[in-house]
């Protein structure tokens, strides 16, 4: 009996049928992959940004030191204060400059920048770059935060990674992404917070390859900072004293003059950063300037220079006077938008926090002064304070409200959290205010531009000279 021959089409759509299979895969594969690298990222990054937090604290250590002793030693130890802080500054200014120029201030519009495709990823050399001329900035006494550089070397760490894996470009932006939710999930101890403000502002979409990226680094990072900073909230806080619909109207009022506070921020920072950018003086040198000048402050007050957790914790607790508060108010104000015109590596995060809570401070002791029991508890409306002053300046509401919450366990707030949000944002929106990392992005690209044609005016005039 003759054998039966298969079917001449019927092999080629076997095959076809297992491709099919394959292709199907392949997504849940790639997805797979990408989750094991964003926790490495989330793991490295939290290596790296809590190596930056605990040798900060160390740094801030050694200042107090320092300026204890030099305030035991006579009149010349006013001359080591100012000294000390001029030459670490301009050391942090000359590294940046000489070796990596983006690793100027916070890093996160170029991360930004970065995860957009607008830029290429950063080199190796960001890290060491960022990790000590932050130190030597921030622990100086400059009034900078560590969170951007913390999430700039996240972003650093996931290019690193990402090569060494071979990952494609685009899923190399995703954990760039995911390494910048990590490095402020570390510097704050705030996981949510971390993933939300690059899902927010970053990346401005909930995308699911993304999302799962930087929920995953999120919480590797986190399970670092567990391990080696304690996971004690930021601010440990006694129960928080709740806020009534009879403090409405001056809740409302605070939101409005942090926006207003927050704009006024913005605006005096973006204008001095123009007049710096057009300046002829040598970055050392006014770097050397700035340092000084905050290492002379620091000499006569030292709580009031560093990167400031110091004072809003105490604003938190509701420390302090109405005039102690206007003071600190205006003289970190000053500090916090000079301190950024050094160039140095630095962010913005840790000194809106204290902007903020003075903010509410003021208002709270204010209110109760001249109507007894019309506002919150000073702490209450300084953490609220928090979150308009971090809304209204960088329009990442979510992001202010999360963080917030993280940082001081102050769960129970988030409902009027949400109207002096809106009422900080509207202030912003009705100035026409531009969010900072915006402006700053901005910034970024017109220098970018304008290097791009000074090159090419010097390779007219050798062409010419030729």
């Amino acid at each position: 009996m003759p054998s039966r021959r298969k079917h001449p089409e019927s092999a080629p759509s076997e095959r076809e049928e297992n491709r099919l299979k394959e292709l199907a895969s392949e997504p849940a594969k790639s997805l797979a992959v990408l989750v094991v690298t964003a926790a490495m990222v989330g793991l490295g990054t939290g290596f790296v940004a809590a190596g930056f937090r605990k040798t900060l604290d160390y740094a801030d250590d050694i200042r107090g030191a320092v300026l204890n002793w030099t305030g035991d030693v006579g009149w010349y130890g006013i001359f080591i204060a100012i000294a000390v802080p001029a030459i670490l500054t301009a050391a942090a200014a000359g590294m940046v400059r000489r070796w990596e120029p983006i690793a100027e201030g916070s890093g996160i519009p170029r991360v930004e920048a970065t995860v957009r495709g607008d830029v290429p990823p950063s080199r190796v050399r960001l890290l060491p770059v960022k990790f000590v001329g932050g130190v030597a900035a921030i622990g100086s006494g400059l009034a900078l935060g560590r969170e951007g550089p913390s999430v700039h070397m996240g972003g650093a760490v996931a290019t690193i990674l990402g090569r060494i894996f071979h990952t494609n470009k685009a899923d190399l932006r995703l954990l760039i992404a995911a390494g910048a939710a990590a490095g402020l999930t570390t510097a704050f101890s705030a996981p949510l917070a971390g993933a939300v403000f690059v899902l927010e502002e970053l990346v401005k979409k909930f995308e699911a390859r993304m999302t799962v990226a930087v929920l995953t680094a999120s919480g590797g990072a986190f399970v670092v900072v567990h391990q080696m900073l304690g996971d004690q909230v930021m601010f440990p806080l006694p129960p928080v004293e709740p806020a009534s619909l009879k403090h409405a109207p001056v809740i409302l009022i605070t939101g409005l003059l942090a926006g207003a506070v927050a704009v006024f921020y913005n605006s005096s920072l973006m204008r001095l950063l123009a007049i710096v950018d057009t300046s002829r003086i040598p970055v050392e040198l006014r770097a050397a300037f700035i340092g000084g000048m905050v290492g002379l402050v620091g000499w006569f007050a030292p709580d009031m220079v560093g990167g400031g957790d110091n004072l809003t914790f105490g604003a938190l607790l509701g420390h302090g006077t109405l005039a102690v508060a206007v003071g600190i108010l205006v003289l970190r104000f000053v500090l916090a938008v000079g301190s950024y015109l050094a160039l140095t590596p630095g962010g913005l995060f840790a000194p809106m926090l204290v902007l903020g809570a003075e903010i509410g401070v003021i208002v709270s002791l204010a209110a109760n002064y001249v109507v007894p029991g019309s506002a919150p508890h000073p702490g209450t409306l300084a953490i609220m304070g928090m979150a308009a002053f971090f809304a209204a300046s960088v329009r990442a509401p979510v992001t202010g409200l999360v963080l917030t919450a993280e940082m001081t366990g102050a769960v129970s707030l988030l409902p009027p959290l949400l109207g002096i949000c809106a009422a900080s944002i509207f202030v912003a929106e009705f100035f026409k205010a531009q969010p900072i990392y915006d402006a700053l992005a901005d910034r970024s690209a017109r220098l970018a531009e304008r290097n791009e044609r000074a090159l090419d005016q010097r390779e007219k005039s050798a062409d010419i000279s030729v």
